[in-house]
């Protein structure tokens, strides 16, 4: 069976998370679309949603930013919120997406706020 590009981009980058994952760090996916973006921390282990942080939201939906700015935003909300829980460690999961405009201005933005990875 032929996989499709995206699905082999899906495939190789989480093969890739799996080879080096382990129980003390969480994962963090990263959703984009052609003008929103949301992230969420995952528990694999549990296979739990700890939280999640999105354009969409209505903090968030009411300011007139450009998407790079939404990034920003969304990115030191998601930090903010691992602070509280004291998550500082975890995996980025860029999924099919490059590492590049909006995906890379979110994960600089979230090692601004204290996020390794």
């Amino acid at each position: 069976m032929k996989l499709s590009t995206s699905a082999r981009k899906k495939f190789r980058v989480g093969n890739k998370l799996k080879k080096v994952a382990n129980s003390s760090r969480f994962r963090l996916s990263i959703s984009r679309s052609a003008k929103n973006i949301s992230a969420q921390i995952i528990d694999d282990n549990k296979q739990k949603t700890l939280f999640s942080a999105s354009s969409n939201e209505k903090e968030v939906r009411g300011l007139k930013k450009n998407k790079t700015e939404l990034s920003v935003l969304v990115a030191e909300k998601l930090a903010k919120k691992a602070q509280e829980k004291k998550i500082t460690k975890i995996f980025f999961d860029r999924g099919i997406y490059k590492y590049h405009g909006r995906v890379k201005v979110f994960a600089e933005t979230l090692r601004k706020n204290g996020m390794e990875f």
